[in-house]
């Protein structure tokens, strides 16, 4: 029976040989490279979950003029590129139940096309998620090392620009992923622009907060109280840590399963890794969940604003 297979395209190795394939099986067979067993229930709940709270979050900074800045239309794309994971594995949780009880029935050429449809879209989430964060880190230098310059520098139009930007460019770079998937090019540029992504954010960070500290020395040795402008300025830097700390944890075992399947597809001790990939998918969609809690909890105007929008849905 067909049935769909979340990113089936990048689940195993497809450069080893029909023999090295069963070889390699052969070796990775025993204790604990047997994979995780994950039930298909769980992979639903946290899509459930984790739609809802983007849902939440988009809403709140709709409905908060307060919140209409570049800096939150940008959280408010991560949330969407987030609900990206959470609707495609909804629908591909509900196909698979459909076609497990026979309800529905479908021919497997659907069924694979729907299974490249689902690839897409999670792929898409990677490269936008990855693209926003990196933007969210960009808005909060030029915050802190141009505040007067700032609304100058970042208006509006560029906003919306750089949006746009994202969003196309991660449709195209997953379509041609998935349409051009047993390449090993492609993977190595979606492998380079995580790391590259992860460099910038990084080295962004640890320029902000050096100048945080520096100006917080400047203010003890002086004995006068912090500005509300560095206070909120380091409070943002702290969050968005966070979000880059979470996202690592939760992408990064993707990302190596990829490096993996690049430089050693044939090695049994790789195909142990291979076989945790429903583990890291899990991981992903934890990602999607976690991130509006850090939201939530981070930013008092949005913890507030989010407040009344759960309040007026009941």
């Amino acid at each position: 029976m067909s049935t769909l297979d979340p990113l089936r395209l990048l689940r195993e190795p497809w450069n080893a040989s029909e023999g090295n394939q069963s070889n390699i099986t052969a070796g990775a067979s025993g204790g604990w490279c047997q994979g995780l067993d994950i039930p298909n229930e769980l992979f639903l709940a946290l899509g459930l979950v984790s739609l809802v709270e983007n849902l939440l979050v988009v809403a709140a900074i709709l409905k908060n003029r307060n919140l209409h800045s570049p800096t939150y239309y940008f959280i408010c794309c991560l949330a969407v590129s987030d609900m990206l994971v959470s609707i495609s594995n909804l629908a591909e949780m509900l196909f698979m139940l459909l076609l497990e009880h026979g309800v529905l029935v479908m021919r497997p050429s659907i069924v694979r096309h729907m299974d490249n449809v689902i690839d897409m879209l999670i792929c898409s989430s990677v490269v936008s998620s990855l693209s926003f964060l990196g933007v969210i880190a960009v808005d909060r230098y030029i915050t802190i090392f141009y505040a007067l310059r700032y609304h100058s520098i970042m208006t509006l139009q560029r906003a919306v620009v750089t949006m746009a930007s994202i969003w196309l460019a991660s449709t195209v770079s997953s379509t041609i992923l998935i349409t051009y998937y047993q390449s090993n090019t492609i993977l190595l540029c979606l492998i380079s622009f995580f790391l590259f992504m992860l460099v910038l954010m990084l080295v962004l960070y640890i320029h902000m907060f050096a100048l945080a500290r520096h100006h917080l020395h400047s203010i003890s040795s002086q004995q006068k109280p912090p500005t509300a402008h560095r206070s909120g300025s380091l409070k943002g830097a702290v969050t968005l840590t966070i979000l880059l700390g979470v996202f690592f944890i939760c992408w990064g075992p993707f990302f190596f399963h990829l490096i993996l399947i690049v430089t050693c597809p044939t090695n049994p001790f790789c195909a142990c890794f291979f076989s945790y990939f429903n583990l890291f998918l899990i991981l992903i969609i934890c990602n999607s969940v976690i991130d509006p809690l850090i939201y939530a909890f981070r930013s008092q105007e949005l913890r507030r604003t989010l407040r009344e929008v759960v309040m007026c849905s009941w």
